[in-house]
């Protein structure tokens, strides 16, 4: 990894957390990276607060990078790839956070023979508690998929999965981070509602999420497991789940995955 230069279009949330939580595990160097944004005050903003240094352009980081990282909205990809596939060194991987745009779509964008690696994470990789799911795109190799991996294992878990299921991952894992904040959220107003302090409630809230994904992740065991070991007959805990069930949480989680995962897909046909 020492050796790879690595390019980052775009500077937006994720790009960032991508930096930082690679930089904090020691994955690259500061003199490693390099990132470009459209927006100037946007990529020297991102480029001072993690220490290394802004491109002028977009064309400019490609002629640069060994691995390029596109960080971009799916509805700016099209217009990215016209300007890199001129640039574009031979030999570089290209490693694609963007939801919903194909491989395809970007390896025939770009001078044949570029290898594509898609992939999916999420923001938790900004404290190393990151969800990647990952694709080899046409050309690319056990080696460029093996490289990519290890980039993102070093900010949390990854899995490879086929292309086809890519715009699941997006609205499981890489939009679960906002469902799981609105739960820490709600759950928190509730102990307010019964007494708690802010402060005490969302601590308590917090700490009761990350403590039982630790659980699952740990033991591997199936969730429904681990609520039948808490509850009771007739506890505290058969009201609460009572009460879930009743406002059909289960089924608007879920079709909160199903929504997001179709506007991927949409995302991705423009």
């Amino acid at each position: 990894m020492s050796k790879e230069r690595i390019g980052f279009i775009g500077a937006g949330n994720m790009a960032c957390a991508l930096l930082r939580g690679w930089l904090r595990a020691g994955t690259v160097t500061k003199e490693q990276v390099r990132i470009s944004d459209v927006e100037r005050a946007r990529r020297e903003a991102c480029a001072s607060a993690h220490g290394v240094l802004a491109a002028n352009s977009n064309a400019e980081l490609c002629a640069w990078a060994s691995v390029l990282v596109l960080a971009v909205k799916p509805q700016s990809m099209a217009a990215v790839l016209r300007e890199c596939a001129p640039v574009l060194q031979p030999g570089t991987l290209v490693i694609s956070v963007a939801a919903g745009v194909r491989t395809a779509t970007i390896a025939d964008a770009l001078p044949a023979g570029t290898r594509v690696v898609r992939t999916m994470p999420n923001t938790p990789a900004l404290v190393g508690a990151g969800a990647t799911a990952l694709c080899p795109g046409p050309g690319a190799t056990e080696a460029d998929l093996e490289l990519s991996r290890a980039l993102f294992d070093a900010v949390g878990r990854s899995v490879v999965v086929d292309e086809a299921h890519m715009d699941a991952v997006t609205g499981l894992s890489g939009s679960g981070p906002a469902y799981v904040m609105l739960v820490i959220e709600a759950l928190a107003d509730g102990g307010v509602n019964a007494g708690l302090s802010r402060e005490t409630a969302q601590l308590l809230a917090t700490q009761t999420v990350l403590g039982s994904a630790q659980l699952l992740l740990e033991s591997g065991d199936h969730p429904a497991q681990w609520k039948d070991r808490v509850m009771s007959p007739a506890g505290t805990t058969a009201a609460g789940i009572a009460a879930l069930e009743a406002g059909s949480l289960r089924a608007t989680l879920a079709r909160a995955v199903q929504h997001a995962s179709q506007r991927a897909r949409e995302l991705g046909a423009r």
